[in-house]
């Protein structure tokens, strides 16, 4: 015969042992298990099963299932258990020791509440809405459910407190992502960028993780009075790295650099000799500057202003009056355009000849005077 069952030792149990509890029944707001070593059965509430606010037992729960738990309550005939205190013991000195670490670990959005997110670590972490992303999020729905990289930024175990951070993660990987790209970019290179912003002084372009920035100056060969007038938020641009300064984050871009000069093929453009039109941008002591293509002047000496005498230009033409002008010399490499308004003065003012006609051709003043002596004689 086997030992008789009243003889198997039966423990006693007082308030914060750990024990073995084997599920026998769930309920909608509470579990029933099995002690391992107890007559008494065990209760666990369903606001001992998880550190989380949870509906069913169910969700937490399966019949069958072993668990390690605490007791909370002796009484009479039933031990009150807890779950979720072992959960949590167990989970901080791991929380701690990812703390002390700075660690980056995964874990998966539990709850959405008022002012952030809920991960459930063993230990309620909560995620506050400025520490989700490093941007501004208006729904945090899509969050449900949605594994995440968390640091711990603040732990205490006394109080029952853990806030946890993705945005620092997505800051640092950004961050390692900018150094990587600085290391890569070296001045002169030219590469495809992204329009990210416009300001009065230029605009910032995304070159790969990193913002370089195309100075107002460096955006056309033309004049330019605002960024939008060459370029849009989104647009994909070439773009000249001029320098980079590592030390300060900071690079420096060009996109006229990447664009044809205006003047490259000046000589084919202007030949000299030919005649152009062009508007007089600025006037010096010596003489007048005429911009006949965007972004190229040329000299109008004060000498080829005029046939007259003049003191200054300012007596003959105005800043952005609109004027003829003949080329005299080009020079491409020196980026110099001698013209002149003289020339063409000479040229349109001049009497012209005009031949006589046939029966006219060979006819002399003699001729006439002759005539006029005959006819007295007579």
């Amino acid at each position: 015969m086997p030992e008789d069952m009243n003889d198997i030792e039966v423990k006693n149990f007082s308030e914060g042992d750990q024990v073995k509890g084997t599920v026998t029944k769930i309920e909608e707001k509470q579990v029933l298990v099995d002690i391992e070593g107890s007559k008494l059965d065990g209760i666990i509430p369903i606001s001992e099963l998880s550190s989380l606010h949870i509906e069913k037992a169910s969700d937490v729960v399966n019949e069958g299932d072993i668990l390690d738990l605490i007791v909370t309550k002796v009484e009479e005939e039933l031990l009150v258990l807890s779950k979720r205190r072992v959960d949590a013991e167990n989970a901080w000195a791991t929380l701690e020791q990812r703390f002390q670490n700075n660690e980056v670990f995964d874990a998966e959005v539990n709850e959405i509440v008022k002012g952030g997110l809920v991960v459930d670590l063993g230990v309620r972490g909560f995620v506050p809405a400025s520490m989700v992303e490093d941007h501004y999020v208006e729904d945090f729905s899509e969050y449900q459910g949605k594994t995440l990289s968390f640091k711990i930024v603040e732990l205490d175990k006394e109080k029952n407190r853990l806030i946890l951070s993705h945005r620092i993660v997505v800051e640092e990987e950004k961050e390692n992502e900018k150094k990587a790209a600085l290391d890569k970019l070296e001045a002169g290179q030219v590469i495809e960028g992204t329009v990210q912003r416009l300001t009065d002084f230029g605009a910032f372009v995304d070159i790969g993780g990193v913002d370089g920035l195309v100075h107002i100056s460096q955006l056309s060969h033309q004049h330019v009075d605002k960024p939008a007038e060459v370029v849009s938020e989104g647009d994909k641009v070439q773009v000249k790295i001029l320098s980079v300064d590592r030390d300060n984050e900071r690079i420096s871009l060009s996109i006229k650099e990447t664009l044809p000069g205006p003047w490259q093929n000046i000589s084919e453009k202007a030949p000299v000799g030919s005649v152009l039109e062009g508007i007089v941008k600025r006037l010096v002591s010596f003489g007048a500057f005429v911009e006949v293509f965007p972004g190229v002047e040329g000299l109008v000496h004060i000498s080829q202003i005029s046939h007259k005498h003049i003191g200054t230009p300012h007596e003959v033409l105005e800043e952005g009056e609109k004027v003829k002008v003949k080329v005299l010399d080009v020079n491409e490499s020196d980026q110099r355009l001698s013209l002149s308004i003289k020339e063409l003065e000479e040229q349109f003012n001049q009497p012209k000849d005009y031949d006589l006609p046939e029966e006219s051709k060979g006819f002399q003043l003699s001729d006439m005077i002759g005539d006029k002596l005959k006819d007295f004689n007579k």
